[in-house]
């Protein structure tokens, strides 16, 4: 996959699904972006704008992608671990369908 532009309207999409997770909650990148997963992970990676929570985004059932700097993020928010992952059975935020 190339470098994603952030300025596309799927990007922009992606990030302001992102920026819909309320503090203490998460989504996948399954649910930010459900015909393309690994796009919404390339987004977050190109964007530097403090307003999108990217920390808030984990892998299916639970999984870090950026390790001990998201745990410590989310943990600061309240969000509840079980076994190293994302308790999702607490945490995980419903989006709406893209």
């Amino acid at each position: 996959m190339g470098q994603v532009g952030i300025d596309t309207p799927l990007a922009r999409e992606v990030l302001d699904r992102v920026r819909s997770i309320p503090t203490g909650f998460v989504a996948t990148y399954g649910d930010i972006c459900p015909q393309a997963p690994r796009f919404a992970g390339a987004a977050l990676a190109a964007c530097d704008d403090p307003t999108v929570p990217w920390q808030r985004v984990v892998r299916a059932g639970g999984a870090l992608a950026k390790g001990a700097r998201q745990r410590r993020l989310l943990e600061a928010e309240g969000v509840p671990f079980k076994a190293g992952h994302v308790d999702m059975d607490v945490a995980w935020f419903l989006l709406d369908s893209p």
